[in-house]
C-alpha cells in the first residue's frame, strides 16, 4: 500500500499538496517486482510509472533482437511518452533487481495535472527528451544478422531467404553478379560455383548451409530443453501458436515443434483484413511474429527446423527427426495442410526459379516491373494479388471457375476491381511452363480452348491444400483425404472405444487433440484456428485432471 511519503519521494510529485499526494497514494498501484519481471511490455496501454526502489531496465525489440535502451532508478519516471503523446509503450520495462514501482492510471494523472499545470510541463519536457532518443534509434538502419550470397535462381538460396524472412531474421542478400560483391566480399569474387554462402555477424562463413545449421548458428531453438512436457504441439501455425500461448500461460510445460517457421500458411498471407481486432488488417507474418513473442514470453519452447517422424500414443513418446525422443502427456496436432502440387512437365524443375507455392511479403522483390501470374481464386490468392499489384507491371489471376464470388470474400473482389493492373482470366488454366535457367513464360488455355503463350516473370500457385498426415499412427482416425477426425466424427466412424465420450477436439486416441486446418471441419479461417487452439488447452486440462499420465520426476 502506498503512503503519502512514498509519493512525495518522487521528484515530479514533490511539490503537490497533501490532498493531491493522498489522492495519488489511494489511486495508484503499488507494484513489487522480482528480477526479470516486467512492469509493462512494449505495446502496453498508457500509464505513468515511478520507480520507488530498485532498478528498472528499458529494452526494445528491433528487428527481432532485444536492444538495451537504458535504466530507470529510484525517483525516475517511465511512461511519459505514452502519457504526453497518447501512444502505447514504445519499449518494455523490467526489473533488474527486486524493485518497487507505483503505477498512475492516465485518468488520475490528468486529474492531478489539471490542478497542478507545472506537473504536465515537467513531464512534457521529459517526454520530448526521451522521444529524441527513440528517433535516433529509429533513424539507424536495421542491422543485418547475416549476409547471404547466392545465385538469383538457385533453389537452395531461395529456400534459405524464405526461411530467414519467415523467422524474422534481418539479412542482406547479394547475387554473384552484383557490383556490391567486390566491395563487401572481395575475397569471394574469384570463387567458382553457385553455392549459397552465409556470412554471420562475426565473420563466420557457412558454405551451402542447411536451414537447421543456419538456425543453430543464429541462436534459434532447435532442441528441447526437457525430456517431458505436459503438452506437445506439432505445428506452429495460428492454431499451434494459440495453443502454445494458452498452454504456457496456464502453467503447462509446453513445446511447439515446427518444421520450418512459425506462422504456417497464414504466415505467408500478405494481408488478413477480417481478423478481429485489426481494423486496418494485419499481414500473416506480423500476426505470427506477435504470437511467437507472446508464446515465448509466457514460457513455451518453440523448436524450428524439426519434424516429428512418429509417435506412440500408448506411451506418449514422440520421435523427432534424428531419433530424438520426447515424452508428452498430451499432444496437439496442428500441422495444417500442404499446398497441392501441379502436375505439369518441368514444373518441379523450375520450382524456386520463378515458380512458388503460396506467397509472402518478402517475395514482392521478385515481382518488380514484371508480368506475374497467380493460379487460384481463394482469399490467399486475392490477398497476394493485391500486394503484388503494388510492385508488378501486371498481375494475372488464372481461375478455372466462372467467377470469383464462389471462393473469394467480397471485400477482396471489390479491392481487386479497383486495381488497374490486375487481370482476372476466368475459365482458364495453365497448360505449360517455359524457361531454361528460370521461368520466362507460361501457356494458358482459355475458355474457348485456345492456348496463348504469356510472358511470366513469376508464377504463384494457390490451388488448395491437403492434410499431410501419412506419418500419424493408424490408431488416429482420418477421413479418406487425410483430415483428422475429432469428437462426434470419431464416434460416427466407429473409432472410439473409451468409456467416456471424446472431447470436442479429441482424436480417436485419448489425450491426442487436433485443431486448425488439419482437423476435419468445413471452416478454414485463421480466427477459427486460433479459437480451436485455445479450446484445445481447456480440453487438455479436463483430460489431465481425469486421466492424464502423471508427470515424471525431474532428475
Amino acid at each position: 500500500m502506498l503512503l503519502i511519503d512514498d509519493v512525495r519521494a518522487v521528484p515530479l510529485f514533490a511539490t503537490l499538496s497533501a490532498a493531491q499526494l493522498q489522492c495519488l497514494a489511494e489511486t495508484s498501484a503499488d507494484i513489487h517486482l522480482d528480477p526479470g519481471e516486467y512492469a509493462v511490455h512494449e505495446g502496453g496501454e498508457r500509464a505513468l510509472f515511478a520507480v520507488l526502489t530498485g532498478k528498472i531496465e528499458v529494452v526494445k525489440l528491433v528487428d527481432g533482437i532485444e536492444r538495451h535502451l537504458g535504466w530507470r532508478e529510484p525517483g525516475a519516471m517511465f511512461g511519459e511518452i505514452p502519457i504526453v503523446f497518447g501512444t502505447v509503450f514504445q519499449g518494455s520495462f523490467r526489473a533488474a533487481e527486486p524493485s518497487r514501482v507505483m503505477r498512475v492510471d492516465a485518468r488520475w494523472y490528468f486529474t492531478i495535472a489539471a490542478e497542478a499545470p507545472a506537473i504536465s510541463e515537467q513531464l512534457g519536457a521529459i517526454a520530448r527528451d526521451r522521444i529524441s532518443g527513440l528517433q535516433g534509434l529509429a533513424a539507424q538502419p536495421p542491422k543485418s544478422r547475416l549476409t547471404l550470397l547466392g545465385n538469383r535462381w538457385d533453389t537452395h538460396c531461395a529456400d534459405l531467404r524464405r526461411f530467414l524472412a519467415r523467422n524474422q531474421v534481418t539479412f542482406d542478400w547479394i547475387t554473384r553478379d552484383s557490383p556490391e560483391l567486390k566491395l563487401q566480399w572481395p575475397e569471394l569474387v574469384s570463387t567458382d560455383g553457385d553455392d549459397a554462402v552465409a556470412r554471420l555477424e562475426g565473420g563466420t562463413l557457412l558454405w551451402r548451409p542447411k536451414a537447421r545449421e543456419l538456425a543453430e548458428a543464429l541462436g534459434l531453438q532447435t532442441r528441447p530443453r526437457q525430456a517431458e512436457y505436459d503438452t506437445m504441439i506439432i505445428g506452429g501455425g495460428p492454431a499451434g501458436l494459440a495453443a502454445a500461448v494458452y498452454g504456457a500461460s496456464e502453467g503447462l510445460r509446453t513445446i511447439v515443434v515446427e518444421r520450418e517457421a512459425p506462422g504456417g500458411q497464414a504466415g505467408t498471407s500478405t494481408r488478413i483484413e477480417n481478423y478481429l481486432g485489426f481494423p486496418s488488417g494485419v499481414s500473416g507474418d506480423e500476426l505470427a511474429s506477435r504470437a511467437l513473442q507472446q508464446a515465448r514470453r509466457l514460457g513455451a519452447e518453440i523448436l524450428v527446423t524439426r519434424r516429428v517422424t512418429r509417435m506412440d500414443p500408448a506411451t506418449g513418446e514422440v520421435c523427432l527427426d534424428g531419433e530424438e525422443v520426447i515424452n508428452a502427456r498430451t499432444v496437439v496436432l496442428a500441422t495444417g495442410v500442404s499446398w497441392r502440387r501441379l502436375n505439369l512437365k518441368r514444373f518441379d524443375e523450375l520450382m524456386g526459379k520463378g515458380i512458388y507455392y503460396g506467397a509472402a511479403r518478402s517475395e514482392a522483390g521478385v515481382t518488380h516491373g514484371l508480368d506475374v501470374h497467380l493460379i487460384g481464386a481463394g482469399n490467399s490468392a486475392g490477398q497476394a494479388a493485391l500486394h503484388f499489384a503494388n510492385h508488378a507491371r501486371s498481375v494475372n489471376l488464372v481461375v478455372r471457375g466462372d467467377s470469383l464470388e464462389k471462393s473469394m470474400s467480397r471485400y477482396l473482389i471489390e479491392q481487386l476491381a479497383h486495381k488497374t493492373n490486375v487481370i482476372v482470366q476466368l475459365r482458364s488454366e495453365v497448360d505449360a511452363v517455359h524457361g531454361e535457367t528460370h521461368l520466362t513464360a507460361i501457356d494458358v488455355r482459355g475458355a474457348d480452348g485456345q492456348i496463348t503463350r504469356q510472358d511470366c516473370g513469376a508464377l504463384f500457385v494457390f490451388i488448395g491444400a491437403d492434410a499431410d498426415t501419412n506419418w500419424l499412427p493408424a490408431a488416429i482416425a482420418r477421413d479418406k483425404r487425410g483430415y483428422v477426425l475429432t469428437g462426434d466424427d470419431v464416434v460416427k466412424a466407429g473409432g472410439w472405444s473409451h468409456q467416456r465420450d471424446p472431447y470436442l477436439l479429441e482424436t480417436s486416441v485419448p489425450g491426442v487433440f487436433a485443431c486448425g486446418d488439419v482437423r476435419l471441419s468445413p471452416v478454414k479461417r485463421v480466427a477459427s484456428a486460433v479459437g480451436e487452439g485455445s479450446m484445445a488447452i481447456a480440453l487438455i486440462h479436463q483430460y489431465l485432471a481425469l486421466e492424464g499420465r502423471p508427470r515424471q520426476q525431474a532428475g
